[in-house]
């Protein structure tokens, strides 16, 4: 299967499936934060995204691990999988800060709830985390 049809067919609907669940676990754990634990805009727009972020990342990395670049990673060790999440949670700190970038600035924009925001950020950062995923943290082992 050539390099486009794979990508195009198989690995990113794959992520976004994939993805989606983090989309969820994000949603959920900064929902439960900005509305319940932190009160002030800082708490709620900086702090419980930081937060929800880190178990969105988790949730995503397993399913990249296990499901949508399993026939990229050699040996599945607790060696490997700490290198992988390494690389990942790295990767995905610039998915990050664009995601934050643009938390803000709709924010800002928009003054809707700072949910809605998230969500329409994460969108532009969808992109560059699949690029990192593919290009580099789970990149095909050139023969």
């Amino acid at each position: 299967m050539n390099k486009v049809k794979e990508l195009v067919l198989i690995r990113f609907p794959k992520f976004v499936a994939g993805n989606l669940i983090g989309t969820l676990v994000d949603t959920l754990i900064l929902w439960l934060f900005s509305h319940f634990v932190f009160h002030r805009y800082f708490g709620k727009v900086i702090i419980s995204p930081i937060i929800s972020f880190e178990f969105a990342v988790f949730a995503n990395f397993l399913v990249s691990y296990y499901l949508i670049w399993r026939d990229r990673v050699e040996h599945h060790s607790g060696k490997s999988f700490a290198k992988h999440y390494l690389a990942y949670n790295l990767s995905c700190t610039g998915g990050f800060f664009i995601k934050m970038g643009m938390l803000v600035l709709i924010q800002a924009l928009s003054k809707w709830d700072v949910v809605i925001c998230n969500l329409l950020a994460l969108f532009v950062s969808g992109g560059f985390n699949f690029a990192m995923g593919e290009l580099v943290v789970f990149k095909k082992k050139r023969v």
